[in-house]
C-alpha cells in the first residue's frame, strides 16, 4: 500500500512538472526572444566575431530554433553556461533550449529529467599534446599529467582508457575550456583532452597550431545535441524537427539559395513540398506557419553549410565530415520522413 502511495505521489509530481514546463513556446512567443544556453566561447561552434554578434555551428542551430518559434534569427539571447551550470540552468528554465556540445548519456536523459532531442554532431574523445612530448599515441602518456574540465562525461572516459591500458595519469582539474587551454599553453599540463572537435576548436585559435596535434585514438562515443526540459513535448518537437529539416535540405538540396524558389511552387519531389509546406499541413502539426522549415533554411542555410561555414575543412577549425556526413555518403547524419 505504501509503494502504490509512493507512486502516486511520483505521478502527481511529474504531472506537475509537465504543465509547468509545457508553456516554453507560449513563453518564447510572449517573451519575444529566445534563451539558448550556450558555450561560453569556443571557436567555430559559439563565440564572439569582431562586432561582437555571437557566431558558429551551435549558434546556428539556436538561430535556427528562434526562426521557427518567431520568425527571426538574431531574435536570440545566448546565455553563456559551464559545463557545470548548463543542466541545472536549463531545469530550472533559465534557458529555453540548451545548445552546448553536450553528450546525450543514460544519466542525462533519465536521472536529470532532461531530453536529448537529437544529435547535430557526432563526436568523440579525443588527445592534444605538444608535437615536442614526442608522443604518437595516446598509449604512450603513462605518468603524464592531463587537463580535464569537470562536470563533463571526459571524466570517466579518461579514467576509463588509462585503467583499460594499466598507465597511469595525474589529473589537472579545469572549470572552462578557456581555463583548460590556459593552464595547457602554461604547460601546467602534458595532455588536454575532451572531444575532438573541442580540440581542433581550441587548437584554430593557437598562434602556433602546427606545434600541437591531437592524436589518433578516439577513447569514447560523444553523441552531441540540443536539449530541452522533460515534460514540453511541443517544444521538443519544435526543436526535433528544426534539427530534422536542416538535415533533410542538405540531402534533398535545397540551399538558403534555392529554398525561396522551390517553396514557390510544388516540386517534383513529395518530401521536399511538405517540408516547405506546399503540400500537406505539417506546420500545423507543430503549431506553426506551414512554411516555418523555409523561413528556418534561408535565414541559416541547411546543415552542410553551416558546417561548413564554421568548422569544415576550409574554416580554421578544419574539421572533416566523418560521421557527420550524409547517411548517403557514408555517414550518420539521417533525418526521419517529413510526412
Amino acid at each position: 500500500m505504501k509503494k502504490s502511495i509512493f507512486l502516486g505521489t511520483l505521478a502527481v509530481a511529474g504531472l506537475a512538472a509537465g504543465l509547468a514546463s509545457a508553456q516554453t513556446l507560449a513563453d518564447v512567443q510572449a517573451r519575444g526572444t529566445l534563451k539558448c544556453g550556450s558555450n561560453e566561447g569556443l571557436a567555430g561552434f559559439a563565440a564572439p566575431d569582431a562586432n561582437g554578434n555571437m557566431q558558429g555551428f551551435d549558434v546556428s542551430l539556436c538561430r535556427a530554433i528562434a526562426v521557427a518559434a518567431l520568425g527571426d534569427a538574431q531574435a536570440v539571447e545566448f546565455v553563456p553556461l559551464t559545463s557545470q551550470t548548463r543542466f541545472t540552468a536549463l531545469a530550472a528554465g533559465e534557458v529555453d533550449v540548451l545548445v552546448r556540445n553536450s553528450t546525450w548519456t543514460f544519466s542525462r536523459d533519465t536521472d536529470l529529467k532532461l531530453d536529448f532531442v537529437g544529435v547535430n554532431y557526432y563526436d568523440g574523445q579525443g588527445f592534444m599534446v605538444r608535437t615536442d612530448l614526442g608522443v604518437s599515441s595516446a598509449r604512450d602518456l603513462d605518468g603524464a599529467t592531463v587537463c580535464i574540465q569537470t562536470g563533463t562525461t571526459t571524466e570517466l572516459n579518461l579514467a576509463d582508457f588509462f585503467r583499460v591500458n594499466n598507465i597511469s595519469y595525474e589529473p589537472v582539474p579545469v572549470a572552462t575550456n578557456a581555463e583548460g587551454q590556459q593552464q595547457y599553453l602554461a604547460g601546467a599540463c602534458d595532455v588536454y583532452t575532451t572531444d575532438v572537435s573541442g580540440l581542433a576548436a581550441t587548437r584554430a585559435t593557437f598562434e602556433n597550431a602546427g606545434e600541437h596535434v591531437i592524436l589518433p585514438e578516439i577513447v569514447s562515443k560523444e553523441p552531441l545535441g540540443p536539449v530541452v526540459r522533460h515534460g514540453d513535448n511541443d517544444w521538443g518537437d519544435i526543436v526535433r524537427w528544426t534539427l530534422n529539416a536542416l538535415v533533410a535540405a542538405e540531402e534533398y538540396g535545397v540551399t538558403s539559395a534555392n529554398v525561396a524558389e522551390l517553396a514557390a511552387a510544388p516540386t517534383a519531389n513529395p518530401e521536399i513540398n511538405r517540408m516547405l509546406g506546399t503540400e500537406g499541413e505539417l506546420g500545423a502539426m507543430l503549431g506553426l506557419p506551414n512554411d516555418w522549415a523555409v523561413k528556418v533554411i534561408g535565414a541559416v542555410g541547411n546543415y552542410g553549410e553551416i558546417f561548413e561555414g564554421n568548422i569544415g575543412e576550409n574554416t580554421p577549425v578544419g574539421l572533416a565530415r566523418g560521421l557527420n556526413a550524409q547517411w548517403t555518403d557514408g555517414g550518420l547524419m539521417y533525418a526521419p520522413p517529413f510526412r
